[in-house]
C-alpha cells in the first residue's frame, strides 16, 4: 500500500513542559506526604504517579527547519509532523525523522558502451531531496541508497541512449555536444525512477566523461585526423578563392594576357604554393612554356 505525507498537529513542548514540571513537583510532595504521614495508598499513588511522569518526558521532540518527524503508533502511521521547533506528542508515538534538506549524490565514475558501442567512463552529480517523508520511510528500504543505486541504472541507461560524440554531424545530440539536453533527460529519467521514494530530483550535471583507457589512444588519433582534415579544407577553400581572384584581377588589367595554359601552370604554381604544408623554396624558371 503506498503511503502519502498526512500533516499531524502536536502540542506545544514548553507549555507541556510547563504541565510536567508542576506535576513533578506534585507527585514528589505526595510522595513525602505519604511517607511523614504513614499513608501507605498516598505512597503507591505517588510511585504510580511517578511512572507516568517519566513516560510523559518521553514524548517531548525538538525538530530542526527542514525537518520532518514521521510518527507511528504501534505500526500504523499515524502522521507527519513539519514545523520546526520543540513539541510534545504521544510517548507511544516511534517518531522517525527525517531531513528535508537538498543533498547532493556524487556519483561513482562507470563504465558502459554508448550508442555506437564505444565504452566510455561517465559519473554525474545529483542534487536532490525529499518531499514526502511517508513514502520515503514506508514505501522503500533505506531511501539514500534506493536513490543512490536508481540514479547509478538511470545513468547508465540514458549513457546507452547516445553516442559519446558526433563525428558525421546525423545525430542531433551527442553526449559531449549536448550537454545541457542530456542533463535533462537524465533528470527526467531520475525523477521517474525515484518518484516511488518520494523523493525530488532538482537538478543532475555530468561530472565526468571520457573514452575508456582501452580507446581512449585510438579516439584521440581520430580526432587529431579530423581536425587536421577540417583545417586543410580550410585552406583549400581559402586557396581556391586567393587564385580565383589573382586571375580574375589579371584578366581585368589586360596587361598580362594569359591563354589557358598559362592560367594552369598559374593556378598549379599558387595552389602548391598556397597549400604547402612548409614554406615552399621558388624555382626561377628562366624558359618558356612553349617549345
Amino acid at each position: 500500500m503506498e503511503s502519502k505525507d498526512l500533516e499531524r498537529q502536536v502540542s506545544d513542548g514548553w507549555a507541556v513542559l510547563t504541565m510536567v514540571l508542576v506535576a513533578g513537583f506534585l507527585i514528589v510532595a505526595g510522595f513525602v506526604v505519604g511517607l511523614t504521614s504513614q499513608a501507605i495508598f498516598l505512597i503507591v499513588l505517588s510511585v504510580l504517579a511517578g511512572v507516568v511522569w517519566v513516560i510523559c518526558t518521553a514524548g517531548f521532540f525538538t525538530l530542526q527547519p527542514n525537518e520532518a518527524a514521521v510518527l507511528v503508533l504501534f505500526g500504523k502511521y499515524a502522521g507527519t509532523v513539519r514545523v520546526s521547533g520543540f513539541h510534545w506528542a504521544n510517548p507511544f508515538y516511534l517518531k522517525k525523522k527525517v531531513s528535508l534538506r537538498r543533498r547532493n549524490l556524487n556519483g561513482a565514475t562507470i563504465k558502459v558502451n554508448d550508442l555506437r558501442g564505444n565504452p566510455i567512463e561517465i559519473a554525474a552529480v545529483v542534487v536532490w531531496r525529499v518531499e514526502d517523508a511517508a513514502k520515503a520511510c514506508f514505501d522503500v528500504d533505506h531511501f539514500e541508497n534506493y536513490v543512490s543505486i536508481q540514479s547509478e541504472a538511470a545513468l547508465r541507461h540514458m549513457a546507452m541512449a547516445y553516442p559519446y560524440d558526433d563525428f558525421h554531424a546525423t545525430e542531433l545530440i551527442s553526449l559531449r555536444g549536448s550537454t545541457d539536453e542530456v542533463s535533462k533527460a537524465l533528470q527526467v529519467e531520475v525523477q521517474e525512477r525515484v518518484a516511488p521514494a518520494g523523493v525530488v530530483i532538482e537538478e543532475t550535471r555530468l561530472a565526468h566523461l571520457a573514452y575508456a583507457a582501452e580507446i581512449a589512444g585510438a579516439m584521440l588519433q581520430r580526432q587529431q585526423a579530423e581536425a587536421v582534415v577540417a583545417a586543410r579544407s580550410r585552406i583549400v577553400e581559402g586557396a581556391v578563392g586567393m587564385v580565383e581572384m589573382a586571375i580574375a584581377k589579371l584578366e581585368e588589367s589586360k596587361q598580362f594576357p594569359l591563354d589557358d595554359e598559362r592560367k594552369a601552370a598559374m593556378v598549379s604554381n599558387l595552389m602548391v604554393v598556397l597549400c604547402a604544408h612548409e614554406s615552399v623554396r621558388p624555382v626561377v624558371n628562366t624558359g618558356t612554356l612553349y617549345h
